[in-house]
């Protein structure tokens, strides 16, 4: 028996925002998720440029080069937004947050690479960790003992995000971990994160065994919330088929 990758995902632009700026991959490798940012257009180019970036290593790939090959495609999606960028200076400013999970074809391992406020959480043994952290002001503030993680959720700068791809040198955050048959991943823009507690997360993600009307479900939930912005969902489950 073999640990496999299961996914499906769904994005809405909520009830707000008059478009979607989110982007996601759901595929047997790699999942991801992105949200633009930067004005309307180029939100939505800046997002679909990285996802399009790192699509290409939704393939078998082996467990020794699961970094480098997100690394690689981190590059490739920053070198592609510098050039939408040199061709049309209105998109100066365009950005996009980047979380993504890479499988390793011996599912034996994965690989997680993160930039921005869109979230990756593991949901284990019931479960749930939040596994990035917020490239945000607010998050800065939590880790000096500035405000409570509490207050963070309803700061007024909240949404300021302190590192995003941009075009320019960033410094995505990497992670390796082993995978177990069971897992449950969560891979979300803070349309969802900001508006939805966690506990409630872990009950739909505990509850909803099927992946696609999981995400739809939590999906449901944010746009209860008041859907103030676009969300996306990703589900992944880690399987043992032979």
């Amino acid at each position: 028996m073999t640990l496999k990758l299961r996914s499906a995902g769904a994005s809405d632009r909520g009830l707000i925002r008059s478009g979607n700026q989110d982007a996601l991959h759901s595929g047997t490798w790699l999942v991801a998720v992105a949200d633009g940012m930067g004005g309307m257009a180029a939100g939505d180019l800046a997002s679909a440029i990285a996802v399009g970036a790192i699509t290409p290593l939704d393939v078998e790939t082996p467990e020794d080069v699961l970094v480098a090959a997100l690394q690689n495609g981190i590059k490739l999606a920053t070198e592609r937004i510098r050039q939408a960028v040199a061709e049309d200076p209105q998109r100066q400013g365009m950005g996009t947050t980047l979380t993504a999970l890479l499988f390793a074809r011996t599912g034996s391992c994965l690989a997680l690479a993160h930039v921005g406020d869109s979230r990756a959480y593991l949901f284990r043994d019931g479960v749930l960790k939040q596994i990035t952290r917020d490239d945000t002001f607010v998050q800065m503030l939590v880790d000096q003992g500035l405000i409570t993680p509490d207050q963070a959720g309803s700061h007024p700068r909240r949404a300021v995000v302190t590192q995003a791809l941009q075009g320019d040198e960033v410094s995505p955050t990497y992670a390796t971990m082993v995978p177990r048959a069971g897992d449950r991943w969560l891979l979300c823009s803070d349309g969802l994160s900001n508006v939805v507690r966690a506990d409630t997360l872990a009950e739909v993600l505990a509850g909803q065994r099927e992946r696609e009307a999981c995400a739809r479900g939590l999906i449901d939930l944010a746009l209860q919330a008041g859907g103030p912005d676009n969300i996306t969902v990703v589900i992944a489950d880690v399987v043992d088929e032979p």
